[in-house]
């Protein structure tokens, strides 16, 4: 039998999950439909418990004194009165608008206010003006990892999609704008591409199965709306490569809302943005039952907030929504546990 290549491997599991994918729900039942027997089963080695932030998707305007740029003030403020005092703070995408470099500067100089050390990915809006480049000079590497306490932590830029722009000979400008849309039907889906799934395979290679693992992507791991690009297109490659150790926690921007997805070993959730809630796409979620209420559009902070994670030794880990506003239903307020 010939070795599945990666594009193989892809093509065999988009077909394999499509009737799951239109439904729009994964329960963890669902994991052969995936490719994913064969999932470790050796006890998740102890970690030192701690505690980090999470914020994403301020979408920061070029224009000064913009409303989100004091939301996303408050935000830090907030993870910076947190007691005890979290780790570090993650950031997932999203920090522009429109991807100028005047934006993403005004939003390093706001996080730079945070009293602990930060990691940040990348969003759609960060990236497709320059493909990157003000964003790599102001923050580094697209992707990145580190070993905390016991769990090894890994940041990826999922939100590269195949060129379209060139033979339409796109400006740089037209570009962002195609790119800004929530429904770009020319875009094509995303992704991490070839060359971060390698990257990723050798990355996690030597580490031990009991290895807690904990990932952050900007578009969510699973398919939840493909329409909106509420997904990643090559996430089931991601999960083959980390099939092998017993708990991953996957944690996304991009949705600006409470959600919850469990497929095979990886628990995942949405975050909250500090520039706009988006509605709930028309899928139904009935497991576990975890959404936000209703906005209200006349409140520019509803549905908007931080987070904090904790983690304790067993690698158990707990959401906390921080909302700006009472939105939160009274299980959500309890904390989601990963």
């Amino acid at each position: 039998m010939r070795k599945l290549s990666r594009r193989d491997f892809l093509g065999m599991s988009i077909k394999t999950g499509a009737a799951t994918m239109f439904a729009g729900m994964f329960a963890p039942t669902a994991t052969s439909l995936m490719g994913l027997g064969g999932v470790a089963h050796a006890s998740t080695k102890k970690i030192t418990p701690f505690t980090f932030a999470v914020l994403t998707d301020a979408h920061l305007y070029d224009i000064s004194d913009h409303k989100f740029d004091a939301i996303l003030e408050k935000a830090v403020s907030d993870v910076n009165s947190i007691q005890p005092r979290p780790d570090f703070v993650l950031y997932g995408g999203d920090l522009g608008q429109s991807g100028k470099k005047e934006e993403l500067v005004k939003g390093k100089r706001i996080l730079d206010k945070l009293k602990m050390p930060y990691k940040i990915i990348l969003g759609e809006h960060d990236y497709y003006l320059d493909m990157g480049k003000a964003w790599r000079g102001l923050f580094g590497d697209e992707h990145w990892s580190f070993d905390h306490k016991g769990t090894h932590i890994i940041g990826m830029n999922s939100i590269l999609v195949n060129d379209f722009w060139s033979l339409r000979k796109l400006t740089p400008l037209e570009r962002m704008g195609y790119m800004e849309e929530l429904e770009c039907h020319q875009c094509g889906l995303w992704g991490v591409q070839e060359k971060q799934l390698d990257w990723l395979e050798k990355d996690v290679k030597k580490l031990s199965p009991d290895m807690p693992i904990l990932i952050m992507t900007h578009s969510p791991l699973w398919d939840y709306y493909p329409r909106w690009n509420f997904q990643t297109v090559d996430a089931p490659e991601i999960r083959q490569i980390l099939r092998k150790f017993e708990k991953v926690m996957a944690i996304h921007g991009h949705v600006h809302q409470v959600v919850y997805n469990s497929i095979g070993n990886i628990s995942s959730a949405g975050l909250l943005s500090t520039s706009w809630p988006w509605p709930y796409p028309p899928v139904d979620l009935p497991y576990p039952n975890i959404k936000m209420n209703r906005v209200d559009p006349g409140d520019f902070e509803d549905g908007l907030g931080s987070h904090k994670i904790d983690l304790s030794s067993n690698f158990d880990g707990v959401v906390n929504y921080r909302a700006f506003s009472d939105l939160l239903p009274d299980n959500v307020k309890r904390g989601i546990k990963l």
